[in-house]
């Protein structure tokens, strides 16, 4: 029986350059007559798709089935041999990966724009993503966007839709189509990973001194997390909440922190509840927060990493090197050092994690804007760190069985073998273009002269605290593994006491830049438990006044406060964060 295949005119639309999260615009962008249409086709244009296997699925964002059937509409006419979809066209960022991996796909699209918000005026994405499971590199995304510069035709396959709900195998054209599971292979891989006998036993046998509590932010999760949370460790179904993933994420922001996640905070909070933890809508973002206690995402890869042979994964393969983003804090770097282990420090994207995780030198690694993740797949996770710090604390429990070991007496424990980052961000919010320029124009002028090198500055609030500059620099990288180079990633002051400071410049359109500046102050454990527990306002007071006063920030944004501020604080949470159109990779 033969397909025939048409072929439709079109022409190029602007601005389709996808990042390593993929292309991510407005609903009502993507829903533009052949606009979906052409960027499906540069991918498939820029990986000769004849006889491939292509998983695809996705957060269940609004406009994800229509998406789902243009996919097939294209890639069958392109010659794909087979899909693998998830049932409803849902899969999660992480279970995605895990499926192109364990199917040995060619490849995946990804209908996802992560943490965004989603509905009919909200935001939608497409990202490709390797063979590997991970984000394309930029040797593909920017062939894809130099098609969609001059692409003036794509191809159709004109058959009835897929219905994506049901299970099974069909055909779609001359193409293959296998509908899966959404949720069965991301658990047996989670149960190949932990000690889920040794989880199920601590949480059942402290079920009114330790409760969890889940919230999936109506993401795509929720489905994964009754699953392992309920189905398999046996919580009862209250230790799930908002778990059914919505077109419009319920009309909220689905982002886990403790501004967007303020249904989870509450909740915990007023139930006193020891262990609470949310993941984003995609999947690959997680936030872990019990009662009074708020782990920020640089102190959770550090611990995952230090307790990483409590971990029957590690145990059994070792921990090959760990890594973090370099804004983010250094407490990953104090765990490696100690353990003897290989670490690196590579710009935001988990693009840089996977080349390393490919070449096996990297095990653990983690981005400062809630991403955890390891070499079980090449995406970020969400629901793989919260079911670690659960392993965690089962296996601290048995070590401790007359002391009930919760989140902050893990974190005390941690800060007094290592010592403890002080860590924040800051978020300054469409800002005068000019006037983030005249910081980029001051630091760049400090790197090319060393001016400010040596120099000593005195926060005048902060009991005399001093801080002298060791070195001004812009961060670039070289990956070990394919030798590519990435400059221009962040200014960063770096003072003799080893605090620094990191300055990132987005965005320079019509409503103007963000400015992000991270604020690391590092406490070495005899310090003393006083010191190291400190309010990171408090601990960071000297070190944020002091960079200010250096670039000069208020005067040039004519901004006395910034628009959102990411800062843990010992009883009191003050989190505001972030825009809808992070940079941070999803």
């Amino acid at each position: 029986m033969s397909h025939p295949v048409n072929v439709v005119a079109t022409k190029p639309f602007d601005g389709q350059k996808p990042g390593t999260s993929g292309l991510r615009k407005r609903v009502k962008v993507f829903q533009q007559e052949h606009y979906t249409e052409n960027f499906v086709q540069a991918i498939f244009d820029s990986i000769k798709p004849d006889g491939m296997t292509l998983v695809v699925g996705g957060d269940g964002r609004f406009f994800s089935p229509e998406a789902v059937q243009i996919i097939l509409k294209i890639g069958s006419a392109n010659g794909v041999k087979k899909f693998i979809l998830g049932k409803d066209g849902i899969l999660s960022t992480p279970a995605a990966s895990n499926v192109i991996r364990k199917y040995k796909a060619d490849g995946g699209i990804l209908l996802t724009a992560s943490h965004n918000p989603g509905g009919p005026n909200n935001d939608f994405g497409l990202k490709y993503n390797v063979s590997n499971g991970g984000p394309a590199p930029e040797s593909v995304t920017d062939k894809i966007y130099e098609i969609t510069k001059t692409i003036s035709q794509y191809k159709v396959i004109e058959a009835p839709p897929v219905d994506l709900s049901k299970i099974g195998e069909t055909t779609f054209g001359p193409s293959q189509v296998q509908i899966i599971d959404s949720v069965t292979d991301y658990v047996t891989l989670l149960q190949d990973i932990f000690d889920f006998p040794l989880i199920k036993s601590f949480l059942l046998d402290n079920a009114s001194s330790f409760r969890v509590l889940f919230d999936g932010l109506h993401g795509v999760t929720g489905p994964y997390a009754h699953a392992i949370l309920v189905e398999t460790l046996g919580l009862p179904p209250s230790a799930v909440q908002n778990c059914v993933p919505s077109p419009d994420f319920g009309g909220g922001h689905p982002d886990p922190n403790l501004t967007y996640a303020r249904s989870l905070v509450d909740v915990v909070e007023a139930n006193n509840i020891q262990f609470g933890a949310a993941s984003d809508g995609d999947g690959d973002r997680n936030m872990i927060y019990g009662k009074g206690a708020f782990v920020t995402p640089s102190d959770s890869v550090a611990i995952i990493a230090d307790w990483a042979h409590v971990i029957p994964y590690f145990k059994k393969g070792g921990v090959k090197g760990l890594a973090r983003s370099m804004p983010t804090s250094k407490a990953i770097d104090l765990v490696a050092q100690k353990k003897g282990l290989e670490y690196f420090e590579v710009p935001t994207g988990w693009k840089f994690f996977g080349n390393l995780m490919d070449a096996g030198r990297l095990s653990i690694c983690g981005e400062e804007s809630f991403g955890t993740g390891s070499d079980h797949i090449r995406e970020k996770d969400g629901i793989w760190a919260i079911i670690a710090w659960l392993n965690i604390l089962a296996a601290a429990n048995k070590e401790s069985p007359n002391e009930l070991i919760g989140i902050n007496e893990l974190l005390q424990k941690h800060y007094a073998k290592y010592g403890r980052s002080f860590f924040s961000r800051y978020d300054y919010e469409e800002v005068p273009s000019d006037g983030a320029n005249k910081i980029v124009a001051l630091l760049d002028e400090a790197i090319k002269t060393s001016s400010l090198n040596g120099t000593a500055h005195v926060a005048k609030t902060a009991a005399g605290q001093e801080f002298t500059i060791a070195s001004v620099e812009s961060f670039s990288y070289t990956d070990p593994i394919d030798g590519s180079v990435s400059t221009n990633q962040g200014q960063v002051l770096n003072f003799a006491d080893g605090s620094r400071v990191v300055f990132r410049l987005s965005g320079t359109g019509s409503a103007g830049a963000t400015v992000r500046m991270y604020v690391e102050r590092y406490v070495a454990p005899e310090a003393g438990a006083a010191e190291l527990g400190r309010d990171t306002a408090e601990g960071l007071k000297g070190l944020i006044e002091v960079a200010l006063g250096i670039t000069k920030l208020k005067e040039s944004l004519g901004r006395e406060e910034p628009t959102v501020i990411t800062v843990r604080l010992c009883r009191v949470f003050l989190v505001q964060r972030l825009s809808l159109f992070d940079d941070d990779p999803d």
